[in-house]
C-alpha cells in the first residue's frame, strides 16, 4: 500500500502543488508571527537591558516620598556618591524645552543632562561624541532626521523666558526603551552644566548606581538604604530589570496574540482549500479508488491512503512554510516600523528560530492538512467496487446541494450568533460590547459557511443573466453544476473579504464620525496652536492676530487645572463669552451654551452626574462657586466651558498665555491669501502653528488610513491563499473535464472562446466570494459600530463604497490571473488526445 501511495503522489504532484503552496503560506504566517513576536520580544528585552545595564542599585519615588511632585532631592546623588561601596552614581532627570528646527519654528523636546558616570549612559553613541562642555549637545537619531539636524550644526533650545540658547551638534546615539524615549518626541543630551543654562531646576525621576569590586547588588542598596532614610524605593539592578520585563512582556505577548488572530484566518482559509482539492481528487479517482477495493485494499487502508498523502503533502508545505516564516516575519517587522512612523534608527532586522517555532509550524501544517483531508478521506471509503465501471468522476453526493441536516445546523449556528450579538448590543461597556458582538459576527459567518451550497446557485444565475455569449454561458452554467465545490471554493475567498470588508466599514464609520466632529467642534476657519506645551502663546501674539486683514474675530483658548470638592479630577477651558456658542460649539442636553456668564460653566454630563448636580446647581472650583447653566455630552472640554475671565482666575499657577487662538475670518475673505497673511503674522513667534480643520481631518484621515493598510496587509495573505484556492479548483476542474472540453472543441469552440469560458468561470466564483464577503462585511461592521456606540458618543454608520469598489475590481482582477494557467493549459489539450480518454 505504501508503494500505491508514493505512486500516486508521484503521479499526482502536480495537482497537489496550489494546494501545498496554499498551506504554506499559511504556515509561513503562522511561523512568522512567532518569530516577529520572539523578535520583538528580544528587541524590547534589549532595550530595556541597555536602560538598567550596568546598575547596581536604582532609588525611586514611592508612595511614601515627601514631596512627590519635586522629584527625588538632588542632594542625594552626592550622599549616593559617597555611601560605602558606590563606584559611581548619577541622576536621571529630565526637561521639556523647545527645540528651534530647521525651519526656525520650535519642538517639544526632552532634555537630559549626560551620565558623569560611563557605565550609567543608557544610550549608545551612533556618530561623534557625546558632550563635554556646556555649549555642547548629542542628539538622538530620530530627532537629527526629523529636525533636519546633523552633527556639526548649531542646535537652538528656549529656555523658561523663551531666550535661545546655542549648542553646537558633536554627536548622534541610539537610546533604549525609557521613561523619556517612549514620550515620543525629541531628545536631547547636554552636559549637566549645559542642562542648567535651559532648565535651572532638577526633577530627578532616579538615581542609579555601579557598585565597587566586590559588592554585591543587595549589600549596596542596604549601604543606600541606610543613607538617604526611608520613603524611596531602592531596587537591586537585577530587580529593576525584572520588573521593567515584566512591564513589557505583555505589549510583545499582545502583539502576538493580534498577528495569530490574523495567521489563524489564513489556516481557515487554507483548510478550506485543502478540502476543497482533496474533495475533487476523491471524485476524480472514484475510479482508482473502486479497483483498489476491487483487488483486496480494504476501507481502512483506502482512508489511511488518502491522509498519508495529506501528511506527506502538510510535511512538504510545513518546510516551505517554515521557511517563507522568516521571510514574513522580516516583512512584518518592516511594516510595523513603517506603521510606527520614521524611527530614525536603523531597522534591525531579527529573525530568531526556537524549536517551539519549528514545532508549530510542523503541528500546524500536517494537523490543519490532515484535518481537512479527514472528510474526503472518509468519503473515499464509501466507493462501492462497482463504481469502478462507471466513467462519471463525479459522486452524486459530491454533486448534490446540501442536506436537511446542514440547513438545521446551519439555523442553529445563526440563532446563537444572532442571540449573542443582541446581547453584545446590550451591554454598556465598550470594552465587553465589542468583545461579545465581534464573536457573534463570527458564529454568524460560520452559519453562512454552511449554508453556502444553497445560495451560490441563485447568486451565480443572477450573475449569469448579465452574460452574453456561448462561452460565458457555458461558464456559468460550470460554476453553478456543482454548489458544494463552488461553494468550498468561494467561502475562502469570502472570509477574506468579509473580514477585509468589516474593518474598511468600521475605520470608515469611524472616519466619518470624526470628520463631522472637527466640523462640528471647529466653526473657526483657522486655529493657531503652541507646538510646545510649556510655551503658551501670548496675549502679544493674539492682539497681532486681530490685527490682521479679514480676520474677523479671535477667540483665545486657556485650560486650567483646579481642584473640586465634588469632583475627583478637574480642568475646565475657557473662552470669550461672545465666542461661546458661536466659535466654540458643543452638544448640550440641558440649557443652552450660548449663555455662559462669568462664574457660571457648561458642565460635561458625566461628571455632574456623578457629582449629583443638574442645571441650576452650583460646583466649586478652585474655592469658588460656579453656577452650571447647561449640561454637556461632548467629553472635549474637560469638566466644562467657561469664560476666559473665569477660566484665568482659576489658572493661577499654570503657563501665562493661551493653548490655542480660534480665528474667524470676514465672509468671501480669499483664503489663501487669508493663509498667507497668517503665516506672515504667525513668524514672529517660533512656538505657533497654523492649522485649519481642513489639515486636522486630513491627519486623522491619514492616520486611520495608516491603520488599514496594516489590517489589509494583514488579510492580504488570506486573499492570497483564497485565489490560490481559484486557481487549484480550476486546474483540477480542468484534468476532470479534459472529454467535455474536447468535445467542445470538436462542436466549435475555438481555443480563446475555451480560454475566455474559465477565466469568466473564475471570475464568477471570485465575485460570489467577494460580493457575499462585502455585504456580510457591511453587516458586520454596522453590528460592531452600533456595539462601540452609546448614549454620550454615537458613531455614524458609514459604507466607504469606493474602497470597496477597489476591492471587488482586484477580486477580478486576481481572478483572471487566477485562470491564467488553467485555460492556458485547457485550451493546449489535444482534441483526439481528450475524445480518447477513458
Amino acid at each position: 500500500m505504501l508503494k500505491t501511495i508514493l505512486a500516486g503522489l508521484r503521479a499526482r504532484t502536480a495537482r497537489l502543488v496550489l494546494s501545498s503552496i496554499a498551506i504554506a503560506l499559511g504556515v509561513a504566517f503562522v511561523t512568522g508571527t512567532l518569530v516577529l513576536g520572539d523578535a520583538v520580544e528580544a528587541q524590547t528585552r534589549d532595550n530595556f537591558a541597555r536602560s538598567a545595564r550596568n546598575v547596581d542599585a536604582a532609588v525611586h519615588l514611592s508612595e511614601n516620598s515627601p514631596d512627590r511632585d519635586n522629584g527625588i532631592p538632588a542632594e542625594f546623588v552626592q550622599k549616593i556618591r559617597s555611601t560605602r561601596g558606590v563606584a559611581g552614581a548619577d541622576a536621571r532627570e529630565f526637561g521639556s524645552a523647545a527645540l528651534l528646527g530647521s525651519d526656525g519654528k520650535a519642538r517639544n523636546a526632552m532634555v537630559q543632562p549626560l551620565p558623569t558616570t560611563e557605565k550609567l549612559r543608557d544610550f549608545n553613541l551612533k556618530d561623534g561624541k557625546f558632550p563635554v562642555k556646556a555649549d555642547e549637545a548629542a542628539i538622538d537619531v530620530k530627532t537629527a532626521q526629523v529636525a533636519k539636524i546633523k552633527v556639526g550644526d548649531r542646535l537652538k533650545l528656549l529656555d523658561e523666558e523663551n531666550a535661545e540658547r546655542a549648542f553646537t551638534v558633536v554627536g548622534t546615539y541610539q537610546q533604549g526603551t525609557s521613561k523619556i524615549s517612549t514620550s515620543g518626541i525629541d531628545h536631547v543630551v547636554v552636559s549637566p552644566e549645559g542642562l542648567r543654562t535651559v532648565i535651572p531646576k532638577q526633577h530627578v525621576y532616579e538615581i542609579v548606581a555601579v557598585a565597587q569590586d566586590g559588592v554585591s547588588q543587595q549589600q549596596l542598596v542596604d549601604n543606600i538604604k541606610a543613607a538617604i532614610g526611608t520613603g524611596y524605593a531602592v531596587q537591586t539592578g537585577e530587580q529593576l530589570t525584572q520588573e521593567t520585563l515584566a512591564q513589557v512582556g505583555d505589549a510583545a505577548g499582545e502583539i502576538r496574540t493580534f498577528l495569530l488572530a490574523f495567521a489563524a484566518i489564513s489556516l481557515i482559509v487554507a483548510g478550506l482549500v485543502i478540502y476543497n482539492t482533496f474533495t475533487i481528487l476523491v471524485a476524480q479517482r472514484t475510479k482508482e479508488l473502486a479497483l483498489l477495493r476491487c483487488v483486496g485494499a480494504d476501507r481502512g487502508q483506502v482512508f489511511r491512503s488518502v491522509l498519508a498523502e495529506a501528511v506527506f503533502m502538510g510535511l512538504a508545505a510545513s518546510v516551505l512554510g517554515i521557511l517563507g516564516g522568516l521571510g514574513v516575519s522580516a516583512g512584518l517587522q518592516g511594516l510595523i516600523s513603517t506603521v510606527g512612523g520614521p524611527s530614525g534608527d536603523d531597522v534591525e532586522i531579527r529573525l530568531p528560530i526556537s524549536w517551539v517555532t519549528i514545532a508549530a509550524g510542523f503541528g500546524v501544517g500536517v494537523v490543519v492538512t490532515v484535518l481537512s483531508a479527514v472528510l474526503p478521506a472518509r468519503r473515499a471509503t464509501k466507493v462501492a467496487p462497482v463504481a469502478a465501471l462507471r466513467s462519471q468522476p463525479d459522486s452524486q453526493d459530491d454533486v448534490a446541494r446540501t442536506g436537511k441536516v446542514r440547513i438545521v445546523l446551519a439555523t442553529l449556528i445563526a440563532l446563537v450568533g444572532g442571540a449573542a450579538g443582541y446581547f453584545g448590543l446590550q451591554q454598556e461597556k465598550e470594552e465587553p460590547a465589542l468583545f461579545i458582538t465581534g464573536g457573534a459576527t463570527m458564529v454568524l459567518l460560520l452559519a453562512v459557511l454552511f449554508l453556502g451550497p444553497l445560495y451560490v446557485g441563485p447568486i451565480n444565475r443572477l450573475f449569469g443573466k448579465a452574460l452574453r455569449g456561448v462561452p460565458a454561458r457555458l461558464a456559468s452554467a460550470n460554476a453553478g453544476r456543482n454548489p458544494k465545490r463552488t461553494a468550498a471554493t468561494t467561502a475562502a475567498l469570502m472570509i477574506g473579504v468579509t473580514i477585509v470588508a468589516m474593518v474598511t466599514v468600521v475605520a470608515g464609520s469611524g472616519r466619518e464620525t470624526m470628520n463631522q466632529q472637527v466640523d462640528k467642534r471647529f466653526p473657526a476657519d483657522y486655529e493657531i496652536t503652541s507646538n510646545v506645551y510649556s510655551q503658551p502663546l501670548t496675549q502679544k501674539l493674539a492682539d497681532e492676530i486681530a490685527k490682521v486683514d479679514d480676520v474677523a474675530k479671535i477667540a483665545p483658548e486657556l485650560s486650567a487645572s483646579t481642584e473640586s470638592p465634588q469632583l475627583e479630577y478637574a480642568y475646565v477651558t475657557g473662552y470669550p463669552a461672545d465666542a461661546i456658542g458661536s466659535l466654540v460649539r458643543a452638544e448640550t442636553t440641558t440649557g443652552p451654551l450660548g449663555a455662559v456668564k462669568d462664574g457660571e460653566i457648561a458642565m460635561r454630563e458625566k461628571d455632574a452626574k456623578k457629582a449629583g448636580l443638574s442645571v441650576g446647581s452650583t460646583v466649586q472650583l478652585g474655592g469658588k462657586d460656579f453656577k452650571v447653566v447647561s449640561l454637556l455630552k461632548d467629553d472635549g472640554f474637560g469638566t466644562g466651558i467657561v469664560t476666559l475671565g473665569s477660566a484665568q482666575g482659576l489658572a493661577v499657577d499654570g503657563p501665562k498665555g493661551y493653548q490655542k487662538l480660534l480665528v474667524k475670518l470676514a465672509p468671501g475673505t480669499d483664503i489663501t491669501a487669508a493663509r498667507a497673511n497668517l503665516e506672515r503674522a504667525i513668524a514672529s513667534s517660533p512656538v505657533a502653528v497654523l492649522n485649519s480643520a481642513a489639515e486636522t481631518k486630513a491627519e486623522l484621515n491619514a492616520q486611520i488610513d495608516q491603520v488599514l493598510l496594516f489590517i489589509w496587509a494583514l488579510v492580504g495573505l488570506a486573499l492570497v491563499i483564497a485565489l490560490f484556492g481559484i486557481a487549484n479548483t480550476l486546474t483540477l476542474s480542468v484534468l476532470e473535464r479534459t472529454r467535455e472540453s474536447a468535445l467542445l472543441r470538436a462542436l466549435g469552440l475555438t481555443r480563446g472562446q475555451l480560454r475566455q469560458m474559465l477565466v469568466v468561470e473564475s471570475i464568477l466564483m471570485a465575485l460570489i466570494g467577494a460580493v457575499v464577503g462585502v455585504v456580510l462585511g457591511a453587516g458586520f461592521g454596522w453590528l460592531l459600530v452600533e456595539a462601540i456606540s452609546n448614549a454620550e458618543f454615537r458613531i455614524s454608520f458609514s459604507v466607504p463604497f469606493g474602497q470597496i469598489g477597489i476591492m471587488l475590481g482586484l477580486a477580478v482582477v486576481a481572478a483572471v490571473l487566477a485562470a491564467a494557467l488553467p485555460a492556458r493549459r485547457a485550451a493546449r489539450n489535444s482534441v483526439v488526445a481528450g475524445m480518447a480518454e477513458a
